[in-house]
């Protein structure tokens, strides 16, 4: 099968959808599918080009098997709704027009979180006659509504049109929950035209092993209790809620909370942690790709942080799958599906989001009563690898476009 997929990240970004569609492709080309990867220019989260790029029209590489064309971006950092807005419309007319050097495939798929992308994709596979599967990893335009960032009602009516016609246009939708599955239902699509596939982990890169004092040393956080959020420091989570908690642990400095990623909120979160004079608080900023398995490895709590707000508890992290192959203990401050997931396997402590004080109780327990913890974070692991291993995932998404191909008029 020949499969064009249209990602608005990729690797060398370091993203959740980055990871996600590259590790489905390169799965695929093994299996002996035939992949092309249609993408922009890496400079996600800073709008800076990463090494060894040039924002020229159309460039082409090759990365573990996959064909790799990136078009011109309109480079914007991962903040200011306009500006990204622009980057989002863009990236669809570039991708539209560089389609035409990928050949005609045998399906097209398109992944959100944000649907100009979809739009692309679905203008593709029209041009070339071919059925096109839409990603769901996001609910847009809900997200952003609840966030507060868009709030003009002609605007958002606007958007929500265009939703119902991009799954319905779809010959298949994937999902990544079953409330993003439940949503596009109700939008009208059949559901046998859905197929939900969760985010995943790789098994044998996401494995126990020690800690990398190196690592720790290296940064002067030897010897210290090291409770870590690692990801996108965006508006979705309520890193502010850490800072409080940060505050409240301020009288023990043997704890010492990092934050290591970075987005739209990384300025703002740093701002106010030198106005508090948290000294307990680091900002390692984006780490290599290649260095987070020992990072997630030398650290005693991490965290998995979501705003109290609906739209989120359709979501399920894809960190946490990557915390728990790791048999590290987790604190999920959230509600919703993921929530019920975890409770149902006990494979961390699960408290209300946003509650400062329930999440400096819960740090503190795991330091103190770290055998639950460890029995907790090896009951997290036998869930990960019984039901979220990415090579399955992606044999079961191959086979659903080869459904879709199949049963194509």
């Amino acid at each position: 099968m020949r499969i064009l997929f249209i990602s608005h990240y990729y690797p060398p970004e370091v993203n959740a959808p980055a990871h996600r569609t590259h590790e489905h492709a390169r799965q695929w080309v093994r299996a002996g599918h035939q992949v092309t990867v249609l993408t922009g220019v890496p400079n996600h989260p800073r709008g800076q080009l990463f090494p060894g790029y040039e924002n020229r029209w159309l460039q082409e590489e090759h990365i573990d098997g996959v064909r790799v064309l990136r078009t011109w971006m309109y480079l914007a950092a991962n903040e200011g709704f306009l500006k990204r807005t622009l980057n989002y419309l863009l990236f669809a007319a570039t991708a539209l027009l560089a389609s035409f050097r990928a050949g005609r495939p045998d399906v097209v798929v398109a992944t959100s979180p944000q649907f100009f992308c979809g739009v692309a994709g679905a203008l593709v596979a029209r041009l070339k006659a071919r059925p096109f599967v839409l990603e769901v990893r996001d609910l847009w335009p809900e997200s952003i509504v609840q966030l507060g960032q868009l709030r003009n009602p002609l605007v958002i009516r606007a958007l929500e049109a265009l939703e119902r016609w991009l799954v319905r246009s779809a010959a298949g939708v994937v999902v990544l929950t079953e409330a993003f599955g439940r949503h596009v239902a109700a939008l009208g699509v059949p559901e046998k035209r859905i197929a939900r596939i969760p985010n995943g982990i790789d098994a044998a890169r996401f494995q126990p092993r020690d800690a990398d004092s190196a690592l720790l040393r290296a940064h002067g956080i030897e010897d210290r209790f090291v409770v870590a959020y690692v990801g996108t420091l965006g508006l979705a989570h309520g890193l502010g809620t850490l800072l409080e908690v940060a505050h409240r642990l301020r009288d023990q400095p043997e704890i010492a909370i990092l934050l290591i990623g970075d987005g739209a909120d990384r300025a703002r979160l740093e701002a106010q942690a030198k106005q508090r004079g948290l000294r307990n608080v680091h900002f390692l900023g984006l780490r290599p790709h290649d260095e987070i398995p020992a990072w997630l490895a030398s650290c005693d709590v991490l965290l998995v942080l979501l705003r109290n707000l609906a739209v989120f508890e359709t979501v399920i992290p894809s960190k946490i799958f990557e915390y728990l192959a790791q048999e590290r203990p987790v604190v999920l401050d959230a509600r919703g599906e993921i929530r019920r997931l975890v409770s149902e396997v006990d494979a961390g402590l699960v408290i209300d989001p946003e509650d400062p004080g329930a999440l400096a109780r819960a740090i503190l327990e795991i330091r103190h009563k770290p055998e639950e913890a460890r029995r907790r974070a090896r009951r997290g692991r036998e869930w990960v690898l019984r039901s979220f291993r990415r090579d399955a995932l992606a044999r079961q998404m191959a086979d659903f476009l080869e459904r879709v191909v199949a049963e194509r008029p």
